[in-house]
C-alpha cells in the first residue's frame, strides 16, 4: 500500500468525521459539502457505506427526498453485498422514511416490510421495534388506522421491555397520532399528557415539538382552541429555533386555525409565515413531489370559511407529513453517539455495571491488545512508558462509557496535547490514536462475544460505544474479517 493511499484513507477519515459532527450540529449544509468530499476517498473500504447513509440522512433533513434516495440506495447496494441482514434492515428503513417524507406511503411500504423480515434474520430488538413503528406510520399515512395500531403496540411493547423509556414515550406519542385519526381525541390528550412532560425533560426538542402539535390539534379538534394555542406556539419556536420547515408549517397552520376568530391580526401573521415556510418547502422538492404538495396546499386552502369543513380536508394531509418527519427523527435518534449514549436504558446499564465489577479489560486484554495489534513484543518497555500505556489504555475503557471517545477527550485526560499525545503514542505503538481506540473496543467487543452470551449484538455495539449496530458490525468486519453473527455462528 502506498503513502498515497495512505494519506487518502487518513483524509477520507478525517472528513467523513468531520461532516457528521456537523450534521450533529445541524449545519446541514456543511455536512453535506464535507461528505461529498469524502465519498471518492471512501470508495471501496468500510466507511463508503456510512459516508453515503450521512449524505442520505442529511438530504432528507434538508427535504431533498431525490438526492436522499440516490445515497440510501446505493448504500443499500453495499449493505446487500455484504450479507448482514441487520445493516440491510437499517439501510431498507432509511428508503421507507425517505419516502415516507415525500408522501409516497405505498412505495414505502415494500421497503419497511423487507426492513422487517432482515430484523426478523438479525434478531435486533431495537431494529425491529424502529421498523415496527415505520410500519405502523405507513399504515397511518395511507387511512389504516386499524392497521398501523398493532404495529405501534408491539414497537411500544418491544422499546417497554429492554427499558428504554425515551424512545418509548416516542412511541406513545405516535399512538396519540393514530388515535387522532381514529377521532378518539380525549384518549390521545390522555396518552400526550404523559409524553410531554417526559420529554421536556430531555433534550430530545425534536420529539417534544411534534408533541406538542399533536397535542395542539387533539385539543383543537375538541373545540378547545384556548388551551391549544400555547402547544403550538411551543411546537412553532421550537422548530424554528430548529430550522425544520416541515414541522413549523404544521404549527404556524395550527396557530392560524386558533387565532383566526379571536385575533384576526395574529393570524393573518401566522398565515403569512406559513405561506413563507411553503414556499421554502417547495424549492427544495422535485418536480413531481412539488406538483402533489401544490394539489395539497392550495393557495386558498386556509382561507375556506367552513371551519370544520377545511379541519375535515387538513388532517389526512398534515397528520401524515407531521408524522413522516417524526419517524425520520426516531431513526436519526438511533444514529447519533451522543443522545443515545445518554439515554441507556436500564438494561443495558445493569449489563454496564455488572461487567465492571466482573472483569477489568485493561488488566484482561492490555498485554493481547499492544502485541498483537501493534509490534510492541519487538519493543522494550520501561517502567514510564508501561505507564503512560496502561494510563491511556484505562482512559479509553472508562471514555467508552460516556460515549466521548476520540483522540481529543483521550488526549485531554492524560493531560497532553492531542499533537503530544499522537507522538508519544505512535512512537510506541506505531498505531495512531484513532487506530489504538479502536483495538480496544473491538477487543471488548470480542470478549463480549465469548464471556457474556446473555447479550444480544445491539448491546455489546453499546457497551463498545457503538449506538448504531450496522456500524458496529462494519467496523467489527474490518477488525477481525467476518461479522459479530458470523463469529457467534463460528463458535457454536
Amino acid at each position: 500500500m502506498t503513502l498515497a493511499v495512505l494519506a487518502d484513507g487518513t483524509k477520507a477519515e478525517q472528513l467523513y468525521e468531520a461532516a457528521d459532527q456537523a450534521y450533529a450540529q445541524q449545519d446541514y449544509k456543511q455536512a453535506v459539502t464535507l461528505a461529498k468530499q469524502a465519498l471518492p476517498l471512501c470508495k471501496g473500504t468500510e466507511t463508503e457505506a456510512d459516508c453515503l447513509n450521512l449524505l442520505a440522512i442529511t438530504y432528507i433533513r434538508l427535504s431533498d427526498y431525490g438526492e436522499a434516495a440516490k445515497y440510501a440506495k446505493e448504500c443499500y447496494v453495499l449493505d446487500e453485498k455484504s450479507g448482514d441482514p441487520d445493516v440491510m434492515s437499517s439501510s431498507l428503513n432509511t428508503l421507507a422514511a425517505i419516502y415516507m417524507g415525500a408522501n409516497q406511503p405505498q412505495e414505502a411500504e415494500k421497503y419497511v416490510l423487507k426492513g422487517i423480515e432482515m430484523a426478523e434474520k438479525a434478531n435486533n430488538p431495537g431494529r425491529m421495534a424502529i421498523l415496527q413503528a415505520m410500519a405502523s406510520e405507513v399504515y397511518h399515512a395511507q387511512g389504516h388506522e386499524e392497521k398501523a395500531l398493532p404495529y405501534i403496540e408491539k414497537a411500544y411493547q418491544i422499546d417497554k421491555q429492554t427499558g428504554n423509556e425515551p424512545r418509548a414515550m416516542v412511541r406513545l406519542a405516535q399512538k396519540a397520532s393514530i388515535l387522532i385519526g381514529l377521532h378518539h381525541y380525549q384518549e390521545a390528550e390522555q396518552v400526550l399528557k404523559e409524553v410531554i412532560p417526559f420529554l421536556r425533560k430531555t433534550p430530545d426538542r425534536q420529539s417534544l415539538g411534534i408533541a406538542c402539535n399533536k397535542m395542539g390539534m387533539a385539543l383543537f379538534s375538541q373545540q378547545r382552541e384556548k388551551e391549544a394555542l400555547p402547544y403550538y406556539q411551543e411546537a412553532a419556536d421550537i422548530f424554528m429555533r430548529l430550522g425544520d420547515p416541515y414541522n413549523e408549517v404544521h404549527a404556524r397552520r395550527g396557530l392560524y386555525e386558533v387565532l383566526w376568530q379571536s385575533n384576526p391580526d395574529e393570524a393573518k401573521h401566522q398565515l403569512d409565515r406559513f405561506n413563507d415556510l411553503k414556499d421554502s418547502i417547495y424549492s427544495k422538492t422535485s418536480a413531481e413531489t412539488l406538483a402533489r404538495y401544490n394539489a395539497e396546499f392550495g393557495n386558498d386552502w386556509l382561507q375556506i370559511e367552513n371551519h370544520e369543513q377545511r379541519r375535515a380536508k387538513l388532517w389526512a394531509i398534515a397528520i401524515a407529513v407531521v408524522l413522516a418527519i417524526l419517524v425520520v427523527v426516531i431513526w436519526l435518534l438511533m444514529r447519533k453517539r451522543q443522545q443515545r449514549q445518554a439515554n441507556i436504558n436500564q438494561k443495558l446499564s445493569e449489563h454496564i455495571n455488572e461487567l465492571r465489577e466482573k472483569y477489568d479489560v485493561l488488566n484482561e486484554h492490555y498485554d493481547n491488545a499492544i502485541a498483537t495489534s501493534t509490534n510492541m513484543d519487538t519493543k522494550e518497555l520501561n517502567a514510564a512508558d508501561r505507564d503512560f500505556l496502561e494510563n491511556t489504555v484505562n482512559i479509553i475503557n472508562n471514555l467508552i462509557y460516556s460515549g466521548q471517545i476520540d483522540a481529543n477527550h483521550v488526549a485531554e485526560e492524560m493531560g497532553l496535547s492531542l499533537f503530544q499525545f499522537r507522538q508519544r503514542l505512535t512512537s510506541l505503538t506505531d498505531e495512531t490514536p484513532q487506530s489504538f481506540i479502536q483495538i480496544v473496543r473491538m477487543r471488548r467487543a470480542r470478549h463480549l462475544l465469548d464471556n457474556h452470551p446473555e447479550l444480544n449484538i445491539s448491546e455489546i455495539a453499546t457497551l463498545c460505544a457503538y449506538n448504531d449496530t450496522p456500524n458496529f458490525t462494519r467496523a467489527f468486519k474490518k477488525t477481525f474479517g467476518i461479522t459479530p453473527t458470523q463469529y457467534l455462528e463460528q463458535k457454536r
